[in-house]
């Protein structure tokens, strides 16, 4: 917190190796669950002490005597001495501050059709701040009344602050206007190229109303014509709400700057940021922009400058050492808000929210029952599982780790881990470098299925996932860097061998685009270094396992296969029982649970135990379907199971296993105890297998798939924060683990 910030009473506090640190003690409000504030004493420093609970502590957060939200564990903000941007000369203190740019008046497309829109009804409390705003705005030379055909409705919209905003719908307008060839940066792009910068310090500069500084030629001013309280009116400059001023804006704006030889800095429209290494470069940096920006005629009001600060918003986004976070503020808004009653109000939700997406493992999957009660085809209905939904993004939000900056050079690792589940495709980008026990995270994506995706074969889910990924991927550390590719089934045998399987869903066009893009990517570099490495996560742990494609070839067919279900005999149905695993937090400790289906008792069984993982748990189920087998000395036992892990084991991995004494390049496999009761046990009975698909559209599901439905329910954990596994299938993400095993304690634990 800010050094001024101290107790009254000093303490002294020592370590186990004998070294003390002195501290001060202070009363503050504390909330460690982000669900309340209680007053608490608290003890403070200049340092970040490495003291045992820092990690839990960091979960919460402690109030100043100003209010102002800090976290646990940072060290001390020295503020004080800097100056400010802010205090420069020449920027105004006017609230309704408008510049004039010195350009020629500004030639614009004209709509191919005359528009005339009648004025609606305007929110009753918006119609004084409009009347006075247009007022104020003639008196600047921005407005003036006028005759015109055309006419567009005025549609107020209320600031965050509670101010107004005067804008046009200009929506009929936008649509037979003709396009302009220049273009505006994408947003994302720039966050990414602020992220490789890394800096200590930052400013931010936002010329005020930008749109109103720039004049418009006299023959382009009469389509935006606008009517209030029965007098017309036109735009003498630029109008906020037609397409195109934006993009004019900006390219003005850009163009002011580069005359000007501004210093380095990243501009989206009206917006400016400039960073350094120390507070004076930062300073000096800003101070020349500010320069060019008044000596061209823009107006810079005082309170829009910031900086220069260790940690400042731009594009709504808090940035600190290169690293995108959300702002506290938004966080504390969206805890705040209480379920929606409605449509309109369950897609405000989804809006607040869905901007921060790539700083949220699994989104779309997470939110997929909130989308559900938004579609104009189904009523609005707000049930447990929106209720369930709603909960878990917002706990989400509340512990939402930051997204690293990228980093570059040889020591660095980019990991690509992609997964495609039941509901839709996610992956997820990784840095890591030596001494670093897990990495940052760059990002991370996910979507719903579309169209046809959802009947795609397992293994084609899986491909687009990682051709998707690779992607995204490509945009934030570009395609010359090396890239280890984190699917759960392989997929370059699939690319390298060029051919479409005889069973597939997807066409085959969309396999030559998958296999052009990946084999082109893992081409890059040289044979010593190619553009792609594969591990495979489809193994327990995230233990880098691969098979060569002749192995995954030979895996899947050397073993006997139990028939589909519904081909299995009425005689032999009574032994086949339907197996699966999950493991979730509750609480602070994870809880896996086992769960066997029988179709032909239609009871389930189930075990439950504290540790463990999601992999834990399939075996968990197969040792019990064994146990139920041994004990009511079936003949044969027919095992269905939606795990590949399991189902792959079973047809051919443990025979493999069992011959290299129960080890992997020297290490022993990952549970190796079980794994070797398990193949004991299949010795003495006879024991089918058969993989059965999960990811089936509900019009294609057989009584096969219904069953697996009925053991997947029966094994989920009730009472959960956060789902280790979202498919509950048997298979790590590793992503999600690196984000559950920090326990949610926010970036500097998951960065440990």
């Amino acid at each position: 917190m800010p050094s001024r910030y101290v107790g009254t009473e000093s303490i002294s506090i020592s370590g186990v190796t004998g070294e003390s640190q002195q501290l001060t003690v202070l009363e503050a409000e504390v909330s460690l669950t982000g669900n309340g504030w209680q007053k608490h004493p608290i003890v403070t420093g200049p340092e970040a002490p490495c003291i045992l609970g820092i990690d839990y502590l960091r979960n919460g957060y402690f109030k100043d005597p100003k209010g102002y939200r800090w976290a646990f564990g940072i060290a001390a903000v020295e503020t004080e001495d800097i100056r400010q941007l802010s205090t420069l000369p020449g920027l105004s203190d006017d609230s309704c501050a408008v510049g004039l740019l010195r350009v020629e008046e500004q030639q614009v497309p004209i709509a191919t059709t005359t528009v005339h829109r009648r004025q609606y009804r305007t929110d009753r409390d918006s119609v004084i701040p409009i009347h006075e705003m247009i007022r104020k705005l003639e008196s600047q030379g921005v407005v003036s009344k006028a005759r015109s055909p055309f006419n567009s409705p005025i549609w107020p919209v209320r600031k965050s602050s509670g101010e107004w905003r005067l804008t046009v719908d200009y929506r009929a307008l936008n649509e037979v206007t003709p396009p302009l060839s220049a273009a505006m940066p994408d947003m994302l792009e720039l966050q990414y190229e602020l992220e490789s910068k890394a800096a200590k310090w930052y400013a931010t500069i936002d010329i005020a109303n930008a749109f109103f500084s720039i004049p418009l030629a006299t023959e382009c001013r009469a389509q935006f014509a606008f009517t209030w309280k029965g007098v017309q009116y036109t735009w003498n400059r630029l109008p906020q709400g037609w397409k195109h001023s934006p993009t004019i804006c900006h390219g003005l704006i850009q163009t002011t700057l580069e005359k000007g030889e501004a210093p380095e800095h990243l501009q989206y429209i009206d917006d400016i940021i400039i960073w350094g290494n120390t507070a004076g470069e930062v300073f000096e940096k800003g101070e020349k922009i500010i320069q060019i920006l008044l000596k061209a005629s823009f107006a810079i009001k005082r309170s829009k400058v910031k900086g220069p600060a260790q940690e400042i918003q731009f594009l709504g986004v808090k940035w600190q050492d290169g690293r995108r976070q959300i702002p506290t503020e938004v966080i504390n808004k969206i805890i705040a808000m209480s379920p929606p009653t409605g449509k309109k109000e369950t897609q405000a939700f989804l809006g607040a929210i869905g901007f921060w997406r790539m700083h949220i493992p699994e989104y779309s999957q997470i939110v997929s029952p909130l989308y559900l009660v938004t579609r104009k085809k189904n009523d609005f209905h707000w049930g447990p599982e929106q209720q369930q939904a709603f909960a878990q993004i917002k706990q989400e939000i509340a512990h939402v780790v930051a997204l690293s900056p990228v980093r570059t050079g040889p020591e660095v690792k980019n990991v690509l881990y992609s997964a495609a589940g039941n509901n839709g495709l996610s992956w997820s980008l990784w840095q890591k470098v030596p001494g670093e026990t897990r990495g940052r995270p760059l990002g991370f994506w996910s979507r719903s299925y579309r169209g046809s995706e959802a009947n795609y074969t397992p293994t084609e889910k899986e491909i687009l996932a990682a051709y998707e990924g690779l992607q995204a991927a490509s945009e934030v550390i570009g395609t010359e860097t090396q890239l280890l590719l984190a699917p759960r089934l392989p997929v370059l045998a699939w690319m390298f061998k060029g051919k479409v399987p005889s069973t597939h869903h997807a066409t085959d066009t969309t396999w030559r685009k998958w296999i052009a893009l990946i084999t082109q990517r893992a081409r890059i570099g040289n044979p010593n270094c190619p553009g792609i490495l594969e591990i495979i996560t489809n193994w327990p742990e995230g233990e880098t396992f691969r098979l060569s494609f002749e192995e995954e070839e030979e895996q899947v067919t050397r073993a006997e296969e139990a028939p589909p279900y519904n081909e299995l005999p009425e005689t032999e149905r009574q032994y086949a029982l339907f197996t699966d695993g999950s493991c979730r937090i509750v609480g602070a400790n994870r809880k896996w649970k086992a769960a066997v289906w029988s179709p032909t008792r239609r009871v389930a069984q189930a075990t439950e135990g504290q540790g463990g993982s999601s992999q834990v748990a399939e075996l968990k189920a197969i040792q019990l379907a064994l146990d139920i087998a041994e004990r009511e000395k079936w003949p044969r036992l027919y095992l269905y199971t939606d795990s590949w892990m399991v189902a792959n084991a079973l047809w051919g991995w443990l025979n493999r296993w069992k011959k290299a004494n129960w080890q992997r390049r020297g290490k022993p496999i990952w549970a190796a105890e079980i794994w070797q009761d398990i193949a004991a046990r299949v010795e003495k009975l006879t024991v089918k297998v058969r993989h059965v698909d999960a990811h089936v559209s509900k019009s294609q599901a057989n009584e096969e798939h219904h069953n697996n439905e009925r053991v997947d329910k029966a094994a989920k954990v009730k009472v959960s924060q956060v789902d280790l596994d979202w498919q509950h299938k048997g298979e790590v993400f590793l992503a999600r683990w690196a984000h559950d095993v920090s326990g949610h304690q926010g970036r500097d634990a998951t960065y440990q």
